[in-house]
């Protein structure tokens, strides 16, 4: 995610097919971006704030299953380490350029075996006026 990266400069050139001058200036502003206004100097820094934009994309893929009746849940709680071997495995995952942020099940619900208990409202809602 990187201004200056491969990954960044190939979906401006190859992508969109931005003209090379549209390329420098656009690098210009995401090195501005990077550098000053989120300070995503360090390594740790733009990861984090990459890992952010995933869930820009997971909510609307969680949003449009949820559209068409397809139930959805979002994990954090993963060994990445292992998720991205297995997937570095398959060769669809370049551990070199890649970290895994989060993942999403997605399935149909089956039917609960018992009906769901849930504590009232006035015990877990306070209104602050």
């Amino acid at each position: 995610m990187r201004h200056d990266g491969e990954h960044v400069q190939h979906m401006m050139q190859d992508i969109y097919g931005f003209a090379p001058e549209r390329i420098a200036m656009r690098s210009q502003v995401y090195q501005k971006f990077q550098a000053s206004d989120f300070d995503l100097g360090s390594d740790r820094a733009l990861l984090d704030w990459a890992g952010k934009q995933t869930y820009i994309a997971l909510g609307n893929m969680m949003t449009a299953a949820a559209m068409i009746g397809i139930d959805s849940c979002p994990i954090e709680g993963f060994e990445s380490e292992g998720a991205e071997q297995i997937l570095a495995n398959a060769g669809v995952f370049d551990r070199a350029d890649w970290s895994l942020a989060v993942m999403v099940a997605f399935g149909y619900r089956i039917k609960p075996q018992s009906a769901k208990v849930r504590r009232p409202a006035t015990e877990v809602v306070r209104w602050i006026e």
